[in-house]
Parts: C-alpha cells; structure tokens; sequence
C-alpha cells in the first residue's frame, strides 16, 4: 500500500512537472552577459575599463565584438589595449558641440569599436575574454550604456542592446552598463603656515627691541670711554704737579 502511494506520487509530480515547463517554460538560471568592468566610475575622471566577454555557446566560439559608445555622452579620449589574437578597429563620428579635453576641442570622437578574433583567438565554449579600454574625461551623466553584438563561429549574432528599466527586472540581453557618480570636491591646498595677525606687531616689536638694545649698547661704551679719558687725565695732572714741585714755582715768581 505505501509502494503504491509513492509510485502514485511520482507519477503525479512528473505530470505537473511537464505541465508547468509546457505553460511557463523552463526557468534556467540567468545567463553571463557581456559587461564593463569596473561598472562605476567619477564624472570628468579618466579610467581604465574592460568589456568582459563569455562564450555562452556549448558548440561555438566568439569571433568578433563590437561595443557602441553612447551618441549621447561622447568621450574625447578612448583608445584600445592591444589583445593578443585579436584586431581592432574604430569608427568615428562629429559632435556639435565639441567635447573639451585639457583645454582642446574636439569635434570628432570614437563611435564604435570592434575586435576581431584570428584564426586560433577566438573565444572557446567555457571560457570568457576581456577587452581593455582607457575613456576619459568621462561626461556628466548618471550613466553610459554600450550596446554590444557578439557574433559566433556559427553565424550567429547575440544583440546586448537592452538598456535598463528602473524599477524593472534585468533584461533577457542587458547591454554594458557604466554608472557614473558626482565627482568628489578636491580639498583646497595647504600651503605655508599662515602668520596670525599679531605676527606682523610681534615682529616690530623685535626690531624695536634689538634697536634699543643697540643703542643703549652704544650709549655704554661711550660713557665707559668717557670715564677712562677723565681718569688718564688726572693722572696725567698728577703726574705734572710732581715733576714741577715748590721750588721751581719760587723762582718763577722772583724772576717776574
């Protein structure tokens, strides 16, 4: 009796299992995409990203890529780190108005890059590959979306041009997405020590003081001269009232 219950429920679990892949499909974890790394960055800032690139094919290899840079935040500066295996080639488009990049205008930026795989560098069923870039200054916007075609061996193509919803659920093929963030306000640079304001009095006041020291200084000496010169010449007084003495005085005064 309890063998016959099991069997019964099996049977009934395979059959609503059936009906419920039949009606809503078969619900298969999310697949990799193709994404940008890191996914944020500073407005106005410079950076090194990658376009990071798995092979989501049990058969065929990824042969080519190309990433589309958004019409509405042109970059000025973009260029491409060489991927063993792989060309690369741009395209380029004019804006109006120009993109400033260090003090220069410039009216013609890259609108699309691709790679190309060679003969033995494409991407193999399990495995990924990165494609580095340098951006910059990157623009004042919340966020860039780079819509990318991966073309297969086989001849397929997998379009990643799904922009996000906010509030929604992920797209079945998002494309690369860049949140960009307010750039953080630099710190005013610190120089010299300031003086404080009674440093200006403080330093008069110095000068002031080594002024007085020096003439009171001055002053010193002189008088210390002075007396030396009163006592040489007492003793030079003293010296003559000796040499003439009372005798000689005498004669002087008979003669006249």
């Amino acid at each position: 009796m309890i063998r016959h219950r099991r069997t019964v429920g099996a049977v009934l679990a395979l059959t609503l299992g059936t009906v419920a892949t039949a009606v809503f499909g078969f619900a298969a974890p999310a697949s990799a995409h193709v994404s940008i790394s890191p996914s944020e960055a500073k407005q106005g800032g410079y950076g090194r990203f990658a376009f990071r690139v798995p092979n989501e094919s049990d058969e065929a290899s990824t042969t080519k890529l190309e990433i589309f840079l958004p019409e509405n935040a042109p970059v000025g500066s973009v260029s491409t780190m060489p991927v063993p295996g792989w060309t690369v080639a741009v395209e380029k488009r004019r804006v109006d108005p120009p993109v400033q990049v260090h003090g220069a205008e410039i009216s013609e930026v890259i609108s699309k890059i691709t790679w190309t795989a060679g003969a033995d560098a494409a991407i193999a069923p399990g495995t990924f590959q990165e494609f580095p870039v340098s951006m910059g200054p990157l623009p004042d916007v919340d966020q860039m979306v780079f819509k990318a075609l991966q073309t297969y061996s086989d001849g397929g193509v997998v379009r990643w041009i799904d922009e996000p919803q906010p509030g929604g659920e992920e797209p079945a093929t998002p494309a690369p997405v860049l949140t960009l963030t307010a750039a953080t306000p630099t710190a005013e640079p610190t120089g010299a020590p300031t003086a404080s304001p009674g440093a200006p009095a403080e330093a008069a006041e110095d000068d002031d003081a080594d002024g007085n020291g020096l003439a009171v200084g001055l002053g010193v000496a002189g008088l210390v001269a002075g007396l030396a010169g009163l006592v040489l010449g007492g003793l030079a007084f003293a010296r003559t009232r000796r040499v003439g003495g009372p005798g000689q005085g005498g004669e002087a005064t008979a003669a006249s």
